[in-house]
């Protein structure tokens, strides 16, 4: 370009590794400024190209405040900016994001549309789901406008001028990583924000020029023709096309595969946690062999693939490059000072609007890639693609294996009738936060029905009448959330103090068993609601400790009725069973335990996907019900003594027939009205902040336990059974073991009294307090295994309680 064109670059050095040049195919501009961040014609580490993007959403974020950020809408420009433009609004936080788009869809009517002048192909179309997705959110509203590069600034400032006709706004904000404008196109902006009334800013990660010679475009013509005359017409590949694997991903439901209609906060808290799993599929089916992995998007299909690849190189050893496709003809010259080494000539093969014609990859021949994952939506799986000749057919001669993953094509309305005429029974995506508990929408995903605005809380003790008599089961109601006094929340908040590097050592003991013994990358599925606060902090523990993201679920199990199947089903569809951990808070005589194991063998026996392991890992395993445990010490979990307000504002799970039909969730309430006195975040927060400095710690105690015997002995079964006769129970559904179960006998059924093994220290200071309030005998007993244990009324009717309805009578 240099030396044949006189063409300059001129810029920093840091701009020199960002860009190179290439002659274009062109008769409208000589040049190509070809990004080395962009991830588009120059295979790139997926992190690099996502995290330019995401940097500058966060330059963004810092000029608007976090006001403005919130309320801000983004919009990319097909086909090279769309996925630049994604991360962009990733960085921004919460921004909705639409790209452009040269691909119109029947049935969608366009929110307007603009030309590229000097394109290769002019018209981009606007075509938002949401028509209101454009207009402004109130005064300060920006609409954030992002490509790869801002050159002549004319693409951009013709954009503005016509949406601000239409849905007018009072910012806009230009994002691109170079700013490439020449000395007399520099003042235009200010000219344009004072012509239409608006602030308009530019956020660019460099700055530079290039300097074009008269006749440029005359030379470089004639230069691409030479350059071509000279190519061998045919390109090397087999006569016949090569076999490839079809990789079936399981793409979360509901989830555009791009911005072409529009992409939102709720569709980003689906597919982040979805990243994993995505991810581990693509890397079964690649093996162990390839160390070298081009991860291929498709054209206008830049976001989905590289989150993949960002996923992907995260959780394998192999060296992951990610690139596209494109429209853009370009010369290919194998000199080294050139930015376009090698192209790939095939056929388009999405029936593209404007009719058939070549596209490209390019700097993928001759790389050296020894496993290639092309990702294309449905509407580009067509035979064109897999034809002699197509792009399947060109890739195979330059790698050792080719993974076609194929994402489906969202189209606005019709996704939805089309997904239950294939699937009638097709189950809803997990319910997230904030819509639903209080936890961050990546912490976990619920596996459950809201049924918030449902009544279904009764007094405890008619509940508990109702349960003795057999006239209902406990998961079929709801007790009345306990609201704990002052000095019982200065007690909670004392324990956690004085517990949480004991709970942060078990937490990571537990997790990193489970990394040791269940492979690099399980899936998390907590036993909602005790469950749940222990599956987020192994998350956050596997993140901090071993930058491992780990997908979480909650589901609700119930003791006589099993697992939730419907949620079985829908892990069997998003994930392998076989890397499914179920997760709970602590065992008490392990009834819990049985109960899933029963729970799994009845599922696989009425014809449900086989695969899944029953053994629950938990924090606290005093009942030696388990092997997969952080301790088996008892001890108090500050998350045991309070109800909702400790686990995301959620309640216990609900089963009952007229709420739950056969192909639902089971269902749990939101409590969002208790939001004040929410600590959930407080707990994680604490105990995640030991961590560190027990990291030693759980590293010797995890080397002593994968080395020793760990096999359940049910000793805790045993002493209940005792305790159950000795009291003249018997029934060991009454005996509740353990300071968890205590604590929930307490707040949530009617108590008969408390054993509390001689001796035993603070972990019994909210017990005793709780007991006090409900005028619940304590007696302190020798030879407990168990740091105290509660007993259920074994005879309760509401004659049995005192005059002022607290104090139970004893029998």
């Amino acid at each position: 370009m240099a030396e044949r064109l006189g063409v300059g670059l001129v810029g920093d050095g840091e701009l020199r590794e960002l860009l190179g040049l290439a002659l274009r195919r062109n008769p409208k501009r000589a040049h190509l400024l070809v990004s080395n961040v962009l991830g588009k014609h120059v295979p790139q580490r997926p992190s690099v190209v996502y995290g330019a993007g995401v940097e500058l959403g966060r330059r963004v974020r810092a000029l608007l405040g976090e006001d403005g950020a919130r309320r801000a809408v983004v919009l990319g420009y097909a086909e090279t900016a769309t996925g630049l433009g994604h991360s962009v609004a990733d960085g921004l936080g919460h921004a909705p994001y639409l790209h452009s788009t040269r691909r119109p869809v029947p049935g969608v009517a366009r929110a307007g549309g603009f030309e590229e002048a000097h394109s290769h192909a002019t018209s981009h179309l606007l075509l938002p789901e949401d028509p209101a997705l454009l207009a402004a959110a109130g005064p300060g509203s920006a609409l954030v406008l992002v490509d790869d590069e801002f050159s002549t600034g004319n693409t951009v400032l013709n954009t503005i001028r016509a949406l601000h006709e239409r849905y007018p706004r009072d910012r806009y904000v230009i994002v691109a990583l170079v700013d490439m404008r020449s000395p007399a196109d520099r003042g235009r902006l200010t000219e344009f924000a004072a012509e239409i009334g608006a602030r308009v800013d530019l956020v660019a990660r460099n700055t530079g020029t290039v300097t074009l010679p008269d006749g440029v475009l005359e030379k470089g013509q004639a230069l691409v023709a030479e350059r071509e005359a000279d190519e061998e017409a045919p390109q090397d590949g087999p006569p016949h096309p090569r076999p490839h694997t079809r990789l079936d991903l399981p793409w979360p439901a509901g989830v555009p595969d791009g911005g072409r209609h529009g992409f939102t906060d709720a569709h980003r808290a689906l597919l982040e946690p979805a990243l994993p799993a995505l991810a581990d599929h693509v890397a079964r089916a690649l093996g162990d062999g390839p160390r070298r992995v081009l991860v291929l998007g498709f054209e206008e299909l830049m976001y989905a693939p590289l989150r993949l690849a960002t996923a992907l190189e995260e959780r394998t050893d192999a060296e992951v490059r990610y690139s596209t496709t494109t429209r853009s003809p370009v010369l290919a010259v194998d000199d080294p000072g050139y930015a376009i080494r090698t192209r790939l000539v095939f056929p388009a093969h999405d029936d593209p609007a404007d009719g058939p014609g070549e596209r490209y990859a390019y700097n993928v021949a001759g790389a050296g890639f020894d496993a290639v994952v092309l990702v294309v939506d449905s509407a580009a799986d067509t035979p064109a693609l897999h034809a002699p000749g197509g792009l399947l057919d060109r890739l195979a001669p330059h790698t050792a294996q080719v993974l076609l993953a194929v994402i489906p094509s969202y189209v606005p309305g019709a996704n939805a009738s089309e997904r239950q005429e294939e699937a009638p029974m097709q189950l809803p995506e997990p319910l997230r936060g904030p819509a639903f508990s209080s936890y961050a929408p990546d912490e976990v995903g619920w596996l459950l029905q809201d049924l918030s605005d449902t009544r279904l809380e009764a007094p405890t003790e008619e509940r508990e009448e109702a349960i003795q008599s057999g006239g209902a089961h406990y998961a079929e109601s709801l007790p009345v959330e306990y609201q704990p006094s002052a000095e019982y929340q200065e007690l909670f908040k004392s324990a956690l103090t004085l517990s949480a590097a004991r709970i942060a050592r078990a937490v990571g003991t537990v997790t990193e068993t489970v990394l040791a013994e269940r492979g690099p990358h399980p899936v998390l599925v907590s036993l909602a609601r005790a469950g749940t606060p222990v599956g987020v902090l192994m998350r956050r523990w596997a993140r901090a400790r071993r930058s491992v993201d780990l997908p979480h679920y909650a589901v609700s199990i119930v003791r006589g009725r099993g697992i939730d199947a419907n949620a079985l089903r829908w892990l069997a569809e998003h994930h392998d069973p076989a890397d499914v951990v179920f997760v709970d808070g602590w065992t008490g005589k392990g009834a819990i335990t049985r109960e899933l194991a029963a729970a799994i063998a009845e599922f696989e026996k009425a014809g449900g996907v086989a695969g899944f392991d029953p053994e629950i890992a938990v924090l606290a395993d005093p009942g030696g019900c388990v092997r997969t445990y952080g301790t088996r010490e008892d001890f108090l979990i500050p998350s045991a003594c309070l109800n909702s307000t400790v686990s995301g504002l959620i309640s216990r799970t609900v089963l009952r027939a007229d709420l739950v039909g056969p192909d639902d969730f089971h269902g749990a309430k939101f409590y969002r009205e208790l939001a004040g006195a929410d600590v959930s975040g407080l707990f994680l927060d604490t105990v995640a902040a030991r961590f560190d400095e027990v990291a030693d710690a759980v590293d010797a105690e995890v080397k002593e336990l994968l080395a020793a015997d760990r096999a359940p002995t049910w000793e805790g079964w045993a002493a209940v059974e005792r305790i159950s006769e000795e009291y003249g129970i018997h029934d060991v559904n009454l005996v509740k073991p353990g300071v968890g179960e205590t604590t929930r006998v307490l707040l949530r059924r009617v108590p008969w009294k408390i054993l509390a093994r001689r001796g035993a220290g603070p972990d019994l200071d909210h017990i005793r307090l709780l007991a006090e309030q409900r005028g619940v005998p304590v007696e302190e007993v020798d030879s407990l295994p168990y740091t105290c244990v509660g007993l259920i009324h074994p005879k309760y009717t509401r004659g049995a309680t005192g005059a002022d309805g607290k104090a139970v009578e004893s029998a």
